[in-house]
């Protein structure tokens, strides 16, 4: 899967939002929202959402994980944690990403929320790196790796396969020679007392 399928699969979480106009329900391959009643908050997917404030048709409530305070903890406790901690949901990255970009003057705080949130990944990115080269170095062939959400896992799709690989050919050669050195030595001992 490429960044541009996790995005779209990220766009399908339900936000809210708080419509400036007045309609009868909308019926969608995804389901039916609605009615719109100006001022009353409801839900509705992320694209959505993102496409009616392009059109200033609605104002998006900042989902509650995209509070500062709570921000800070999640940060803290992987900063602590040698584990990955489990995010607010699988789609973070994206959810943050759409709304920063089409809707920042509908979140508090939005630059220093953008900034926590790029340092959550980047802490996490090191853990992940931090990880793979304790699996690489240990001669692993598997790893377990919970609480990664799609987007951080498809972060090192094209890098740990081919390594993965690399690593299997590696101790292959290393059987491979052993075993032709240990069939040289038992022939030329068997040579030898062949000789006597």
């Amino acid at each position: 899967m490429d960044p541009f399928e996790i995005e779209f699969i990220g766009e399908n979480r339900i936000v809210s939002i708080i419509p400036n106009f007045s309609h009868d329900k909308i019926y969608l391959i995804c389901g039916e929202f609605g009615p719109f009643r100006a001022g009353l908050p409801m839900n509705v997917p992320l694209w959505l959402a993102v496409m009616l404030k392009q059109k200033q048709k609605c104002r998006i409530v900042p989902p509650d994980w995209m509070d500062m305070e709570v921000l800070e903890n999640i940060k803290e406790e992987e900063k602590r944690s040698r584990f990955f901690t489990k995010m607010p949901h699988e789609h973070y990255m994206v959810e943050a990403k759409l709304l920063l970009g089409a809707a920042a003057e509908d979140i508090p705080r939005a630059s220093e929320v953008k900034t926590i949130i790029k340092d959550i990944w980047d802490i996490r990115m090191s853990k992940l790196r931090t990880s793979m080269d304790a699996l690489m170095k240990s001669g692993g062939s598997y790893g377990r790796l919970d609480h990664l959400t799609m987007m951080e896992i498809n972060s090192v799709k094209p890098l740990l396969p081919q390594a993965m690989d690399e690593l299997h050919k590696i101790k292959m050669m290393t059987r491979t020679s052993a075993s032709a050195t240990l069939n040289n030595s038992t022939f030329t001992q068997s040579g030898s007392s062949q000789n006597i």
